[in-house]
């Protein structure tokens, strides 16, 4: 089933010079596909922000 995992979505959208958004850490790439991807594919999207997070913001 696709659709129980949410956006990680912040509401603090704007991309960095990395095309990061600075707000959930995701490429643009993944944002825009979002919608398109399976749970399986949004839990590694998640992951891989998360650690993004953590490399670029000192209070992860």
């Amino acid at each position: 089933m696709t659709g129980i995992i949410p956006s990680p979505c912040v509401s603090i959208c704007s991309m960095d010079e990395k095309d990061l958004c600075i707000g959930c850490y995701r490429t643009s790439r993944e944002i825009r596909e979002w919608l398109l991807m399976e749970d399986d594919e949004r839990l590694e999207v998640i992951g891989k922000s998360m650690e993004r997070s953590k490399k670029n913001n000192p209070f992860a």
